[in-house]
């Protein structure tokens, strides 16, 4: 375990002093290719954020490790499996090594298991599980979720003050001029400005002092996995709905530029035509980097329309890491679980797909998500708690193109 930590604060360093270089090539005004150098600066955080988690589980197993070892006081009542052997027997007899080898001799041999372990009763089929011998694997099955799917994809920046981007819609344009004559001076003026806020993202969950010290190893791994996957979706729930208020604004409560925002009446079906619509609504110079939003559901209606050429719309291939990439008329589709369905029933009008460019969205964490534990002194419960500071909001809307289902006619 020692051995991996070494591992990984080298490759931490190697991480941090490559990206070090780049931001000084940046800064030295040279001629550099700015989207290489960005794509490699998101792929060394993608890879620090997962180093940077797997350091903080050793080096708490190491002091966890430290303690028991040290005889700290807060271990120090667990009793040892060599310990306490015969309050252990009275408290689960059926759980110990003995009667596992009298089991074992009984399924094998027919070798009758002591009377110590049998008692004057009938057995019932209800009673199998206690005679059983209890063997439990060391890890939880939880129901999954899908989260991390929008995370990868937006611009994320670590402002520790509120960040402002100002914005422009004004353009200087070329003229065309004789030989010997002049244009108009032109000005280029900044109007409004986005600003970020600082919104707080908490999420703590407790368990008992007893629990801490006698529960499975998996389950405190899971807890923090639980934690850390509560952050995730939360973040990810506001960057596509989230109201601005007291949380990120999310994508699809943005309002659309003009003739962007389409709808489907109620008693229509999909079809091939709305995505026409939808294609021919997106702004050109918006086109590359552009991907389909909707859920899966959604995406699986699609499936087995064909254009006026009878070729599928709707593609499922398989991509180098074997993982399905999903495809409407060649445009990527990104499927999530934040946002309707166009077949559920809805009591509102519902965004069901839209077209965006991630990188139009910024997400800005003034304070990282860190994750801590504490004790709480008057129940001497453990508390393990995630805290980041972030805001998000969409600072171009003019690649947002989306299809809302009316609920009425």
């Amino acid at each position: 375990m020692e051995k991996r930590l070494q591992e990984i604060f080298a490759d931490l360093e190697a991480l941090q002093v490559r990206k070090t270089a780049i931001e000084t090539e940046l800064r030295s005004g040279g001629e550099v290719d700015l989207v290489a150098l960005d794509k490699e600066v998101d792929e060394i955080n993608g890879k620090i954020t997962p180093l940077t988690e797997e350091r903080r589980r050793i080096e708490n197993k190491l002091e966890i490790a430290k303690k028991i070892n040290s005889g700290s006081p807060e271990f120090r009542n667990v009793p040892k499996p060599e310990e306490n052997k015969e309050a252990r027997n009275m408290e689960n007899m059926f759980g110990t090594i003995e009667y596992r080898n009298a089991f074992r001799g009984f399924v094998l041999n027919n070798t009758p298991i002591p009377q110590e372990y049998r008692a004057n009763a009938n057995t019932l089929t209800t009673d199998i599980g206690d005679l059983i011998p209890e063997n439990v694997m060391n890890t939880i099955i939880e129901k999954l979720e899908a989260t991390g799917m929008i995370l990868p994809l937006i611009t994320r920046t670590s402002y520790k003050g509120g960040v402002t981007i100002p914005t422009s819609n004004l353009k200087p344009s070329a003229t065309w001029v004789g030989e010997g004559a002049t244009s108009d001076k032109q000005k280029k003026t900044l109007g409004e400005a986005i600003v970020f806020a600082y919104h707080k993202l908490r999420c703590a969950v407790s368990n008992s002092l007893e629990v801490e010290a006698m529960a499975l190893s998996a389950f405190e791994s899971k807890f923090i996995e639980n934690v850390v996957e509560a952050m995730v979706k939360a973040t990810e729930q506001s960057i596509m709905s989230g109201t601005g208020i007291g949380q990120p604004k999310g994508i699809l409560t943005e309002t659309p530029a003009t003739g962007q925002a389409l709808t489907i009446a109620a008693a229509d079906d999909l079809t091939y035509q709305a995505l026409i619509e939808a294609e021919a609504a997106l702004p050109l110079e918006y086109e590359n980097g552009a991907v389909y939003v909707m859920t899966k559901k959604t995406f699986m209606a699609y499936m087995g329309m064909v254009d006026s050429n009878k070729q599928p719309i709707a593609r499922v291939t398989s991509g180098i890491n074997g993982k399905p990439e999903r495809t409407l008329m060649g445009r990527t589709v990104v499927l999530n679980n934040y946002m309707g369905s166009f077949a559920t029933t809805v009591a509102e009008d519902t965004i069901f797909a839209a077209l965006f460019n991630f990188k139009d969205y910024v997400l800005n964490t003034n304070y990282s998500m860190t994750i801590k534990k504490y004790e709480d002194n008057e129940t001497d419960d453990l508390v393990t708690k995630a805290i980041m500071l972030v805001d998000g909001k969409v600072v171009d809307k003019n690649s947002l193109v989306t299809l809302t289902k009316l609920l009425t006619i």
